[in-house]
């Protein structure tokens, strides 16, 4: 499911869905189960990542605004494979095909990307894991019932991050202009 899910199906949380779920039947096989949707994920973002890398421009540019194509090639340029780690540790609804895409359009190396995905849905897989082995079946309705309540702090931590390292970047380099 993890595969389908990352290459050329959506199925919206099915996987996350089943991590939690095969957990809480087998709470010894945590770990199994995380590092078995990790690499269904890796796999079928690299079955994405292929097509992009075999002239997927063409196909983002038609599904995706021109503007936001090229920002995010301009970050993948910037900061490689970095890139994908945010976004695949965050839930639906996070565009995380058009990041693959993207990666393989602008010439990511194939390593880093699979490492960068590895960490990304490892976190994410992991941590669902995880949390279902130690509080089971609570783990399940909590997560359902919270997912936006649990992600939108980490994302506005890294949000905050992110903007404060660019604006110390903007500082240091108008005062590299003033010197």
């Amino acid at each position: 499911m993890a595969f389908v899910d990352s290459s050329f199906l959506t199925l919206p949380e099915i996987a996350d869905l089943l991590v939690i779920a095969f957990t809480i039947k087998h709470p010894d096989q945590w770990w199994y189960f995380a590092a078995m949707t990790t690499t269904g994920s890796i796999a079928g973002s690299l079955a994405l990542y292929a097509i992009g890398r075999k002239g997927g421009e063409a196909l983002v540019r038609r599904g995706f605004h021109e503007r936001h194509v090229d920002r995010g090639l301009a970050w993948y340029r910037r900061y490689g494979a970095l890139v994908l780690i945010v976004p695949a540790i965050l839930p639906p609804p996070t565009p995380f095909k058009a990041f693959v895409l993207l990666a393989g359009v602008s010439g990511v190396r194939p390593a880093p990307f699979a490492l960068a995905v590895l960490v990304g849905r490892g976190a994410r897989y992991g941590g669902e894991a995880w949390l279902a082995r130690h509080y089971g079946n609570e783990a399940l309705v909590f997560v359902q019932a919270n997912a936006f309540t649990l992600v939108a702090p980490v994302f506005g931590i890294t949000l905050v991050g992110l903007l404060a390292w660019w604006g110390w970047r903007r500082f240091r380099r108008g005062r590299r202009g003033i010197e």
